[in-house]
């Protein structure tokens, strides 16, 4: 029992060294190859949004909910903007098709959509995806239409 505990001992002893001399071997690269302050372009930081409210530069901050149509939360958003008064103008109503009306399209977020689409017919789901690129021409629905009619007319 001794002499296993004795190299547990050695063994832990030695990485710590080899820890140590990582270390060491980093501090002296830092030196000859000092690391560069690389701010990407599509990287936000905190400290960027204080450079916004600042005004130095004479950008717009980011206004509340402005990514929420894009990325992973594009799933639960209408692809609308917030505000009504953003809101684009679109031909609604007398021109929608009796599918649109059904669902109540206009409302439904893509998460919505795509809980609904398997009891839908290639012909209905058609109908949406010519019905949203005549309106919104959200480009995530569209996806979405045109996915499933593709895996619906190999069925």
């Amino acid at each position: 029992m001794t002499v296993v505990s004795q190299v547990a001992q050695l063994v832990m002893k030695m990485q710590q060294d080899l820890a140590g001399l990582a270390i060491k071997g980093d501090e002296a690269l830092d030196q000859l190859f000092p690391p560069r302050d690389e701010h990407p372009e599509w990287a936000t930081f905190d400290e960027d949004v204080d450079d916004y409210l600042d005004g130095d530069d004479g950008a717009e901050p980011p206004r509340n909910g402005e990514r929420l149509t894009e990325g992973r939360f594009a799933l639960y958003s209408t692809g609308e903007p917030e505000s009504r008064d953003e809101r684009p103008v679109t031909k609604v109503a007398a021109s929608a098709p009796g599918i649109v009306a059904e669902l109540d399209y206009e409302s439904l977020t893509l998460a919505q959509l795509r809980a609904r689409l398997p009891s839908l017919k290639v012909a209905d789901l058609e109908t949406l995806l010519a019905y949203e690129g005549t309106t919104k021409a959200r480009a995530p629905f569209q996806t979405l239409l045109a996915n499933r009619i593709t895996r619906a007319s190999a069925k």
